[in-house]
């Protein structure tokens, strides 16, 4: 086959790839499409591949062979055995690959063979270089502080420096002047490497510390932000090697993931600023023990009782939360749906956008355990019914269904959008005990004279409660 022929080909299939990527997006937007969007997103990566090797200008099979095979091996297994609850952790240091795969790429292309090209073109091309490798190293860095958050190997509390803004401000200037030191270093020949290598230190450190300046309610939004930075780090990759459909892939990425992280900002009434510059929330579980008995005296309930209310009950509202990932409970909550809907039961679920820790993580989640996707209905569409509902069961769940967002504008929520079950006609929270949310704040909704709580570990708890409405 002819060079002319290869890249026409080769062409041709980025701009399918191109395409492909663009539906697939599209098919993400909405749960009943989202499989579909997954499918185009896979055949669209195996023909961007296959468009590369046909390249004139490609050669390297064995080494791609080399990095593809093992890749998609490890690929597979990680996919197959991690569990919904460590998805975030994992798309977190998927990211982290993606900023290194930058840096990387940056350092070979400023050292490799750049071509003919005129002094204009020259500067230009250092400037991606210089701009690639410094999104790089802050989406590497930045990554690696998040999954270790997200594990939980890291405290989620914020790290709250003195002066921290300025220390920001002062390591970006020092980017600045070191990107002044490299281009002057690279005019006549490649001498800038050493400038490079303190670029990717001081980016690197300004990634890690502003993410660890992050505390763990923000958390969500961080990885949406690091998916933006991500998809812009391979925008740049693109231009560096010169590749269309990188650059395409890459803003794709980024654009969408910067316009999810306005979404989610909205839905906790948080501006993208204000989380980018951290300092919220505090570590997950804070006992609030000491404060409870202020607020009121809790009611609680056992499962059987619950099973007569939501027997008794016309319409059910659930509100899953993380809570309900971590117990695996998905599949046996479907077969209290089922159940109570053979009884007449008006069921629906209602999905906060931070609900979780990954932006769509409950959809996913009941997805799994196969609960059409027609009664589960964003805040938005819910909020409105809630006076009209019967019963709202709480799994999981504390933060998105907290008063204070409205009542208290003292609170650290003051302002965020809520789920507004005390509105309902009971509500009844699933717990394991009186821990406070991922925000480690007080929820006065359990002090409430129409809340009752029902404790005890939530996969058992929905089990008793499948088993009680059976019988």
């Amino acid at each position: 086959m002819s060079e002319a022929l290869r890249t026409s080909f080769s062409n041709i299939g980025y701009i399918a790839a191109s395409v492909l990527f663009i539906l697939s997006l599209a098919g993400l937007s909405k749960q009943e499409s989202a499989r579909r969007g997954n499918a185009l997103g896979i055949a669209g990566m195996l023909l961007a591949l296959l468009a590369t090797a046909m390249r004139p200008d490609f050669s390297g099979y064995g080494l791609l062979m080399v990095a593809l095979v093992p890749g998609a091996i490890i690929g597979g297994i990680l996919a197959r055995r991690v569990q919904m609850t460590s998805m975030p952790q994992l798309v977190a240091i998927l990211h982290s690959f993606v900023g290194a795969a930058a840096v990387l790429v940056g350092l070979a292309t400023y050292l490799g063979h750049a071509g003919e090209m005129s002094p204009a073109e020259h500067k230009i091309h250092l400037g991606e270089i210089y701009i690639g490798i410094c999104i790089g190293a802050i989406t590497f860095t930045g990554s690696v502080i998040a999954f270790l958050k997200l594990q939980g190997t890291m405290s989620g509390k914020p790290l709250i420096l003195p002066a921290r803004h300025l220390i920001n401000l002062m390591m970006l200037v020092i980017t600045v002047g070191i990107g002044v030191w490299f281009f002057r270093s690279s005019e006549t020949a490649p001498n800038g490497l050493w400038p490079l290598i303190f670029a990717i230190v001081v980016t690197g450190i300004l990634g890690a510390h502003s993410v660890m300046a992050i505390g763990g309610a923000d958390m969500p939004v961080v990885v949406s932000m690091l998916n933006s930075y991500s998809g812009w780090a391979a925008a740049a990759a693109g231009f560096m090697l010169g590749n269309d459909l990188l650059i395409i892939t890459g803003a794709l990425v980024g654009s969408s993931g910067a316009i999810l992280s306005l979404i989610m900002c909205r839905g906790m009434n948080r501006s993208l600023v204000s989380v980018i510059l951290g300092g919220f929330g505090t570590a997950e579980g804070t006992s609030s023990n000491a404060s409870t008995a202020a607020q009121g005296e809790v009611r609680s309930i056992d499962i059987a009782g619950a099973a007569e209310q939501l027997k008794t009950a016309k319409s059910v509202v659930i509100v899953p939360g993380y809570g309900l990932a971590v117990a695996q409970a998905q599949h046996a909550l479907s077969d209290v749906v089922r159940s109570l809907q053979s009884r007449g039961v008006k069921v629906r679920f209602a999905i906060h956008p931070v609900a979780g820790r990954l932006p769509g993580h409950m959809n996913v989640l009941l997805a799994e355990a196969d609960i059409p996707y027609d009664i589960v209905l964003e805040m938005e569409e819910i909020n409105e019914d809630m006076p009209e509902t019967d019963l709202v069961l709480v799994i999981g769940a504390n933060d998105i269904v907290n008063p204070s967002a409205y009542e208290d504008p003292n609170s650290p929520i003051a302002g965020m959008p809520v789920i507004e079950v005390w509105k309902a006609g009971t509500v009844i929270v699933m717990k394991r005990g009186m821990a406070s949310g991922y925000a480690g704040i007080d929820n006065p909704l359990f002090f409430r004279p129409n809340t009752l709580l029902l404790f005890g570990d939530a996969k058992k708890t929905v089990e008793g409660l499948r088993n009680a409405l059976t019988t």
